[in-house]
């Protein structure tokens, strides 16, 4: 399953990620997304956990959870197709 994690502290990388998710289950990959013209962190990323039972396990877990000042939005991540178009 593909996890969305919004309002990430800018500095997290994607270690980060497959630690704090690491310890609900497998983390396949995770991917903090970066701004192309200034290689800063956009403060979300994905995280692929490929057995749901643990993935829905790590949502549940880290959903609306401070780190460094910040509260995580994890959730369950959309098809692109599903997501409105940014003008």
């Amino acid at each position: 399953m593909k996890i969305y994690v919004g309002n990430m502290p800018y500095s997290t990388t994607s270690d980060d990620l497959t630690t704090l998710f690491g310890e609900y289950g497998h983390v396949q990959e995770a991917t903090v997304i970066m701004d192309r013209e200034t290689g800063r962190s956009k403060g979300f990323g994905f995280v692929d956990m490929p057995n749901n039972s643990e993935a829905d396990q790590a949502i549940k877990a880290l959903n609306a959870t401070p780190i460094s000042g910040r509260m995580l939005t994890v959730n369950q991540a959309r098809p692109r197709g599903d997501r409105p178009r940014r003008h």
